[in-house]
């Protein structure tokens, strides 16, 4: 196994050298996978730009090895990025994204940290049954928490709603299907009522993946909108959210016992 490649992430476990990381930073994005690379980390390595999955192998500033990688949009891309990651040696995933708040004073430039997700993904019910609860790792999340306040970020902690599509599964009517089936309408005032912060699309299936494959997971996201208010991605504030949620992340990590 040592000298396996794997498929999706393209690089495998004697790519990471004789101090193997086993944290990654994990972000949908690509570019936001290479900020953090190239931001953040020292002697920094393209380990693999595989499928548009680039992941980078660097070092915090503590010298601890880490990979910064892409997860790729949604639940199904990121259950094989894990999957393989977990593979590779990864024992602890720091999700970093991006996401929409459905409370008011959830506010749009700041960070959401989640302790739990409703999960609403078709990919984690192939992972563990609709029951199983998605749960943060605890010591991450206080972690991210920790870090937060040292950085003097306006941060949330709470629930929440991981589903499958930015446009229907999100109640947003202001795109190619304004229709709406019966069982999506007013779902967010509904979430709102429950306490539910915010949406996004991957913690949920990640968080189950790890009580599944006994990894610790945590996740941080930069709000992008504010639902209470308009359906749109606010470009203005994203990247001083994106920033946050990075920086938080890093420090978390860099911190960690």
């Amino acid at each position: 196994m040592l000298n396996k490649r794997f498929y999706h992430i393209g690089f495998g476990q004697e790519d990471l050298g004789e101090k193997p990381p086993s944290i990654a930073l994990l972000s949908g994005d690509p570019e936001r996978a290479h900020l953090i690379a190239q931001t953040h980390l020292q002697d920094v390595r393209l380990l693999s730009a595989n499928r548009g999955l680039n992941s980078y192998l660097g070092y915090l500033p503590n010298s601890r090895p880490i990979l910064s990688a892409t997860s790729g949009m949604g639940a199904p891309s990121l259950s094989i990025v894990v999957n393989e990651l977990v593979q590779v040696g990864i024992r602890q995933i720091i999700r970093v994204g991006t996401c929409g708040s459905i409370q008011p004073d959830v506010t749009v430039g700041s960070i959401v940290i989640s302790s739990a997700a409703l999960c609403r993904q078709g990919a984690a019910n192939d992972i563990a049954p609709v029951e199983y609860p998605a749960v943060a790792d605890p010591f991450l999340t206080v972690a991210l928490v920790k870090a937060a306040q040292i950085l003097g970020f306006e941060h949330h902690l709470g629930i929440t709603a991981s589903v499958d599509t930015f446009y229907e599964g999100q109640e947003r009517t202001n795109s190619a299907n304004p229709y709406l089936m019966r069982s999506l309408r007013g779902i967010t005032e509904e979430y709102r009522k429950l306490n539910i912060l915010n949406y996004e699309m991957e913690c949920g299936t990640l968080f189950k993946m790890a009580g599944v494959y006994k990894f610790a997971a945590a996740a941080v996201c930069g709000v992008v909108a504010q639902r209470t208010v308009d359906e749109q991605v606010i470009l203005e504030q994203k990247d001083m959210a994106v920033n946050c949620a990075i920086a938080t992340a890093v420090n978390a990590a860099t911190n960690l016992n």
